[in-house]
C-alpha cells in the first residue's frame, strides 16, 4: 500500500467527470482502494474520492464515525447512525426529499478553507462493490452530506461550487472561531469546541 498525493483545487483531474469502472473486481481497482484507504487513514479523514488522488475513476471511500452520527449540535436533524468503512464503485444518488440543510464543509483538495454548503437531507445511493456485488443504502444527516460531497468529486464538482453564498467561505481557523461547527484538518465537520 502507498500513501497517495492529494490533488488540490485547480488541478484538471478535479474538474473533469471521472470514468466509469468496467470491472470493480480488477486487481488494479483493489490496489487503488487499498492505497486510498491507507491515504485516508494517514490523514485522519472521513472520505476520499479517486480524483482527489489523481485517478479519474468513479470510486469513493468513506465512513461515518459514531462521534459524527446523529450529532444535533453539528446540524444533523435526521441522523442514521455510524456507517462502517464503505467503498462505492460507480455510485448513483437518488434524492428522497427535496429539503436541504446548510452545513459547514471542508475538503482535502481545498486545504485551509471551509464553507457553508446546502445539501439534500435524505437520499438513497447505489453502487457496485469491489467483490462484484451491489450496495444500496438510504442516508440522512451527516451520512447523506458525506456521500454527496464525495460523489460530487466524481463529476468535477468541489464544495465551493455548491455554495449559495460565498460570504460563508472562510479560513478554517476563522470558521472555527465564528461558526457553531467547524471542520477539522481532514475535512470532517466537528463541533467548534473540539479539535478544529
Amino acid at each position: 500500500m502507498a500513501i497517495l498525493k492529494i490533488a488540490r483545487m485547480g488541478h484538471p483531474v478535479l474538474r473533469r467527470r471521472a470514468d466509469p469502472i468496467a470491472d470493480p473486481r480488477a486487481p488494479e481497482i483493489a490496489r487503488l482502494i487499498a492505497d486510498m484507504q491507507e491515504t485516508l487513514r494517514d490523514i485522519g479523514g472521513i472520505g476520499l474520492a479517486a480524483p482527489q488522488v489523481h485517478v479519474p475513476l468513479r470510486v469513493v471511500i468513506f465512513s461515518v464515525p459514531a462521534a459524527r452520527a446523529g450529532d444535533p449540535e453539528a446540524g444533523d436533524d435526521a441522523p442514521d447512525g455510524p456507517v462502517p468503512f464503505t467503498v462505492l464503485v460507480n455510485p448513483q444518488i437518488e434524492v428522497l426529499d427535496a429539503a436541504t440543510e446548510m452545513g459547514l464543509e471542508a475538503c482535502l483538495s481545498v486545504p485551509g478553507l471551509a464553507g457553508m454548503v446546502p445539501r439534500f437531507r435524505r437520499l438513497r445511493y447505489r453502487a457496485d462493490t469491489p467483490d462484484g456485488g451491489r450496495l444500496e443504502r438510504e442516508a440522512a444527516g451527516f451520512h447523506a452530506r458525506v456521500v454527496q460531497h464525495e460523489c460530487d468529486h466524481l463529476d468535477g464538482v468541489l464544495y465551493p461550487m455548491r455554495m449559495s453564498d460565498l460570504s460563508l467561505l472562510g479560513f478554517t481557523e476563522e470558521m472555527a472561531r465564528w461558526v457553531p461547527s467547524a471542520p477539522n484538518r481532514a475535512g470532517a465537520v466537528t463541533p467548534a469546541k473540539a479539535d478544529a
